[in-house]
């Protein structure tokens, strides 16, 4: 089924900003990207979504192992115990963690990761992790000339690299190309990159809708 994902700015990267921009997808593959009025008339029928903010494409995760493997990433029923936040390091070691833990920590450490705008991840992951990984759609890309772990350990906001959009995308938008794309409460490019990808409303991985803010 056509859909087309709107906001007031679309920035595909590689190519002009369109305001009052649209994305237009057809299973798998981006049909148009240009003015909304221009799309919608277009395509007469296809099903539209409306979102504030910014359309850009879906973020790369450089550290998508370590967040997978070298994280634990809590159950809302262990926030009383344990809070919300990715536990690592000393805090990490002090955890009694057996497989049906660490297999629900990678789950929601993968869900994280795509409510944060995320389409594509790095690394070479263990078997234990890879499976999870291949069922949640994310594009693998290799972690070859990534960028370091900062200091206080990696982050699941790409934006915390430092990179602009540019650096932090995996791939532009395009006609024809693949439909990973995210929608981001902010109102430009600048904001976006400051405020970071914890403002992301929606995600779109391979045409899917598999996240969307409450």
């Amino acid at each position: 089924m056509l859909t087309i994902h709107t906001a007031p700015l679309v920035l595909p990267v590689g190519a002009a900003a369109v305001v009052d921009g649209a994305v237009a997808v057809e299973g798998d593959r981006i049909a148009a990207i240009g003015p909304y009025d221009e799309v919608a008339a277009a395509l007469p029928g296809a099903r539209v979504r409306r979102w504030p903010g910014v359309i850009t494409p879906g973020l790369r995760q450089w550290h998508g192992r370590w967040l997978l493997t070298r994280v634990y990433h809590p159950d809302p029923r262990e926030s009383d115990e344990l809070g919300t936040a990715p536990i690592s390091g000393d805090a990490l070691e002090s955890l009694e963690l057996d497989e049906a833990r660490w297999a629900g920590s990678v789950r929601r450490g993968l869900q994280r990761m795509l409510a944060h705008g995320t389409t594509a991840v790095a690394g070479f992951f263990p078997d234990r992790v890879r499976p999870a990984v291949s069922r949640s759609g994310l594009v693998v890309v290799s972690p070859v000339r990534g960028p370091g772990i900062l200091l206080d350990g990696p982050n699941l906001d790409p934006f915390a690299e430092g990179f602009d959009l540019a650096g932090s995308v995996h791939v532009p938008l395009e006609a024809g190309g693949r439909a990973d794309l995210a929608a981001f409460d902010a109102p430009d490019e600048a904001a976006l990159v400051a405020q970071g990808a914890g403002t992301c409303v929606a995600t779109v991985l391979g045409g899917r809708l598999v996240y969307r803010r409450a």
